[in-house]
């Protein structure tokens, strides 16, 4: 698993130093799927219950499972990209959202605390404690912000596939759900909204918007839990 995340990650981060006006989500997604098949790795979401594309490109007030366009990003936009791999039968996924030339403030606000938001969940990923231990540091870091967490997507267990047991709530109580062990490996992704939470699907049955328009960002590491301390696999240390 260290494997396939290091392969996101690195994937990831030539994707950040792309974005730029004038590029399309498009290009984005030939750049990732390019750079996984140089690695011998297989791109998880393409084909995953038919989804065409690599990589999830999410603008604006998209907030997960946009697809890939040939229309071009413009300064001012925020785009989120999702992007899994599968290596030696194992499964790496991790999530970004990225200023697209010179945003605005909120925008970049809304990009520092969802991020930040990540890793005050991450901390809590230590054993003994709760899977809600990990749920509500996202609730209160963002809503006390003035943000609102995203409740009809969520995080997951991930291994030999992409999406296992457990669901990991972005919202929820501190010290509830099942006890967080040595050995597990989560997919901890918030979802945050600039406005409402609520959601609604496209007609192309992937694409997620929200339904007051306002931005959305998502950030997502895979990490390991161990004893000592969580371990974040889709990090280029």
């Amino acid at each position: 698993m260290k494997a396939a995340s290091r392969i996101v990650a690195e994937i990831l981060e030539g994707l950040r130093s792309l974005v730029a006006p004038g590029i399309s989500t498009f290009d984005l997604d030939r750049y990732a799927a390019s750079e996984a098949d140089k690695r011998h790795a297989k791109c998880a979401f393409r084909g995953y219950h038919k989804y065409p594309y690599s990589l999830c490109c999410s603008p604006n007030d998209q907030v997960v499972h946009g697809m890939a366009s040939k229309s071009q990003l413009k300064s001012g936009d925020i785009i989120s990209l999702d992007f899994g791999v599968i290596y030696d039968d194992f499964y790496g996924d991790a999530a970004v959202t990225l200023p697209v030339g010179i945003i605005s403030d909120k925008a970049k606000r809304l990009l520092a605390v969802t991020e930040e938001s990540l890793y005050c969940a991450i901390q809590m990923a230590v054993p003994g404690n709760r899977l809600g231990d990990i749920s509500s540091a996202v609730q209160v870091y963002v809503e006390t912000r003035g943000y609102s967490v995203v409740r009809d997507f969520v995080g997951h267990g991930i291994g030999r596939s992409l999406h296992e047991d457990p669901q990991i709530p972005n919202y929820g109580s501190a010290n509830k759900g099942i006890k967080l062990k040595s050995g597990m490996v989560l997919a901890i992704e918030p979802m945050i909204n600039e406005k409402s939470h609520e959601v609604k699907v496209l007609d192309d049955n992937w694409t997620v918007i929200t339904c007051d328009g306002g931005l959305s960002a998502h950030f997502e590491h895979t990490i390991a839990i161990t004893d000592n301390g969580p371990e974040i696999l889709t990090q280029i240390s």
